[in-house]
């Protein structure tokens, strides 16, 4: 151990991240006794927004999350979530940690302010970002609730867009799969791609392409979203001829993919993938390639990407460091 971490200074478990997964965790870990420090983060436009709380913190109805039957906004299942860990103990820094060094234990952080911190276990929930188009309007409606998402099954059922006219955004196996999940309650969907044709699998096309309640949009992107509270419709550009116009929609879908937050472990040590997901070698276990790193959300999900599977995540996270700082007599 170092002479700058003292063992009374040595976080046992260390939580960056706020969104189901970090908060989980920080629950679990506080009623096993383990002092969890949270670091949740600071709002930033990266370039679009990065909430303390994750991406449910731009979600306003959320009716698939077991135990609210009457549904609940994103940033009041957050809220509860926050006050949850907090009542056993979770202590909450409002700060980003900006570099980690994993080379020796106990591992050193860097807060945005410049402090190190040290700690014998690290638990990443960062979480991934949404790739937005990145318009005034777009961005507006999405944290407004207005129409706007990035998540056909977290929305796409929601009362407002049944037999609705809806628009999707994007051409691969995301885009396809949104569609796919729309048309059961769509009145129709529009695909609006970029190109001649999409880049996803040839039975994910299929299925879309087949059915009769979806109109592709091909060689189209999306230059304006129309509506005040709620949305009323796009402004469309054709990429080739330069010519536009506007369909009347009720709701737009946005699957041009997600970012994970991981551009701060680079230099780490720690493996990531070539989307930049962390890795996790070991099947259904939280473990890294780094012992005492962990991970749980969508930092290391890009599958399934809903809270109540990242939150899942962070449980599995929180119990695989107890067992592990057990094993290495950390108490």
């Amino acid at each position: 151990m170092s002479d700058t971490a003292s063992a009374s200074n040595v976080k046992k478990v260390l939580i960056i991240g706020s969104g189901p997964a970090g908060w989980t965790a920080a629950i679990y870990a506080a009623r096993a006794n383990l002092n969890p420090v949270c670091y949740i983060g600071v709002p930033k436009q990266d370039p679009s927004p990065i909430l303390p709380g994750g991406q449910l913190m731009l979600t306003t109805e959320v009716e698939n999350y077991p135990g609210f039957p009457e549904g609940v906004t994103g940033p009041e299942m957050m809220e509860k979530f926050q006050k949850q860990a907090e009542r056993f103990g979770t202590r909450i820094v409002g700060e980003d940690i900006v570099k980690c060094d994993f080379s020796k234990r106990p591992f050193t952080l860097t807060t945005s302010s410049g402090a190190a911190v040290n700690a014998h276990s690290v638990i990443l929930a960062t979480g991934a970002v949404a790739n937005w188009i990145g318009l005034e309007n777009e961005m507006r409606l999405a944290r407004s609730g207005g129409g706007v998402s990035a998540c056909a099954v977290c929305d796409g059922a929601l009362p407002v867009f049944r037999d609705q006219v809806l628009a999707v955004v994007g051409g691969g196996d995301t885009a396809m799969e949104e569609t796919s999940y729309l048309t059961k309650f769509a009145r129709k969907v529009y695909v609006i791609h970029r190109r001649d044709e999409f880049r996803a699998s040839k039975t994910m096309q299929q299925r879309v392409l087949g059915n009769p309640k979806v109109e592709v949009l091909w060689n189209k992107v999306v230059v304006d979203v129309l509506g005040e509270d709620m949305i009323s419709g796009i402004a469309l550009q054709d990429t080739k001829t330069g010519e536009r116009s506007q369909r009347d929609v009720k709701g737009l879908f946005i699957a041009i993919g997600h970012t994970p937050a991981t551009r701060f472990l680079q230099g780490s040590g720690l493996a990531l993938d070539d989307k930049g997901y962390v890795k996790m070698p070991v099947p259904h276990r939280s473990n890294t390639n780094i012992e005492g790193v962990f991970v749980a959300g969508d930092v290391a999900d890009s599958v399934y990407r809903q809270a109540v599977t990242a939150a899942g995540m962070g449980c599995r996270a929180a119990i695989d460091a107890e067992r592990w700082l057990a094993e290495q007599g950390v108490h």
